[in-house]
């Protein structure tokens, strides 16, 4: 399985700047795809996401892009736009072409170098990059600058990025996640719930605190604001916008399953679903393995994260 791009008609480019240690991903649905959303966290940075209510005129969206940088980078999805237009991808108004692209970011500010951002142009090479090959993970992309674990700081945290997952359903359906995970809280294995990648009891060790005793002791100090989990999830199955809706918000479930505290108040958690398709499915079944594939991508984004920045990561780089 390559991860998002198993969906027909789904494309993924990342770019990467580490000097600064952020960037941004882009997901392209050139033929249009329907979509919904929805947001558990309290600190979002987000663009064009009234595209995604049922309500909205818009059938669908053409692209989408996750970005560093905090608000600044949200500029990036200009650059997107830019590709589309070029490209003849969009809704058609008379002799023009007008891209639809949701974005959203994450605070990735503590890391790196924190004045430079993710840009218009970073926007537009990430576009040029998408391909359908199997989706890059780890510090790539949005989640070059991602870590988790801060409720102590970030001198305690652990690097993270990237993860892809796909599973796979009767009839050929699919439902495939892509996260960037940059949360305040831990972590946890889906099986046992240990810790995977968290806070640290100190900036020289590998021992979890757990975050979630803390914040319950109240010996926790005032919580990181430097946050905030994307996902996309994409099926090949036929939804209406209700439908990818409900599916979003089934697989919010994912972080809840896998991230500890998650959607705090200053976690921006939020998660947007696609559909690409014309299988038919129950939408509850749809549902159940969106939170499947989104918490295997929160896993994966953390074993594939290696140290960067001075932060530790699980995964030994070559």
């Amino acid at each position: 399985m390559k991860g998002l791009t198993d969906i027909p008609g789904i494309r993924v480019g990342h770019i990467s700047d580490y000097k600064a240690l952020t960037g941004c991903t882009v997901v392209l649905c050139e033929a249009g795809a329907t979509a919904g959303a929805d947001i558990r966290g309290s600190a979002t940075g987000t663009e064009e996401f009234d595209v995604m209510n049922p309500l909205h005129v818009t059938d669908k969206i053409h692209g989408l892009v996750f970005s560093g940088g905090s608000a600044f980078g949200l500029e990036t999805a200009s650059g997107v736009r830019r590709y589309l237009e070029r490209k003849g991808v969009g809704f058609t108004f008379g002799k023009h072409v007008i891209p639809i692209v949701p974005a959203a970011i994450l605070f990735d500010l503590g890391i790196g170098e924190s004045h430079r951002h993710p840009t218009r142009e970073m926007g537009e090479a990430a576009a040029e990059a998408a391909s359908a090959n199997a989706v890059e993970e780890g510090c790539v992309g949005a989640g070059t600058g991602a870590t988790v674990g801060k409720l102590l700081g970030m001198t305690h945290a652990m690097k993270s990025g990237i993860g892809s997952f796909t599973v796979s359903l009767p009839g050929g359906v699919l439902v495939s996640a892509l996260v960037a995970v940059n949360a305040l809280g831990d972590v946890r294995d889906l099986a046992n719930r240990a810790i995977v990648a968290g806070a640290r009891v100190a900036s020289d060790s590998r021992e979890f605190a757990d975050s979630e005793k803390l914040m319950l002791s109240g010996k926790a100090g005032l919580p990181s604001r430097s946050n905030t989990t994307l996902a996309v999830v994409a099926t090949n199955a036929k939804l209406s916008k209700v439908g990818a809706t409900k599916l979003a918000q089934f697989a919010s479930h994912g972080m809840a399953r896998t991230i500890s505290p998650v959607n705090t108040s200053v976690d921006g958690d939020l998660v947007i679903a696609l559909s690409t398709g014309t299988l038919e499915a129950q939408g509850d079944m749809l549902g159940v393995a969106a939170v499947n594939a989104v918490g295997e991508a929160i896993l994966r984004a953390v074993r594939a994260a290696w140290t960067l920045g001075g932060v530790p990561g699980l995964r030994v780089k070559a």
